[in-house]
């Protein structure tokens, strides 16, 4: 199963979740997922997570007076569950303070767009009505700014005459899917270094 333990916060469907349970199942990731962490009681993707035998937690932000005390509530469940690094997939909330310091350069988070470009919600809506001629996705480490950390991996999607918004956003899922699993085995193999803004990927 893997040596390093891994926290997943979600806020929808989870399929990004999944494609990380896979890929720790099959052995491609050198992990298992300890934990998965909501803020929407309904999310699917705790119901992924309670289907995987993966323990699933429900952190609701209204029982807090502030952001703060969420987070805090957040990485006490994390550090309860020995979580070594935290990968976002699809987590709707922007990451603060309290949750960076107790995990610095261990937050990852994909996003459906190439970075620097069209951050943000609706990204692939953005790209699409915007007219650009290829997209994509974007694995980078979570600072305190929007999708502004460093640039772990990204895949480059073409954008065709006859895309709707729709049929992109699925063919960047895609690879999102295939790219997301990668870049976590590479942080768990020890291969990514921050220097800057420039993350370095060595060979073995």
């Amino acid at each position: 199963m893997g040596d390093k333990n891994l926290g997943v916060l979600a806020s929808g469907r989870g399929s990004n979740l999944q494609s990380i349970m896979d890929a720790c199942a099959a052995g491609q990731i050198p992990a298992r997922v300890a934990v998965v962490i909501s803020d929407k009681k309904d999310a699917y993707a705790l119901e992924r997570a309670r289907c995987a035998g993966i323990p699933a937690v429900h952190v609701d932000l209204s029982n807090f007076t502030c952001k703060a005390e969420y987070e805090k509530e957040i990485v006490n469940i994390l550090q309860k569950h020995g979580v070594d690094l935290v990968c976002l997939a699809g987590y709707m909330r922007l990451v603060g303070y309290t949750l960076l310091a107790a995990y610095p350069n261990r937050v990852m988070n994909i996003h459906p767009a190439l970075l620097p470009a069209f951050p943000g919600l609706h990204a692939q809506e953005q790209a699409w009505r915007y007219g650009v001629k290829y997209s994509g996705c974007t694995v980078h480490f979570v600072d305190e700014g929007m999708d502004t950390g460093p640039v772990i991996m990204q895949a480059v999607v073409p954008v065709y005459d006859d895309d709707t918004a729709d049929t992109l956003a699925d063919r960047i899922l895609e690879q999102e899917h295939r790219i997301y699993p990668e870049a976590i085995k590479l942080y768990c193999l020890n291969r990514l270094e921050i220097k800057g803004r420039k993350v370095y990927i060595s060979k073995d």
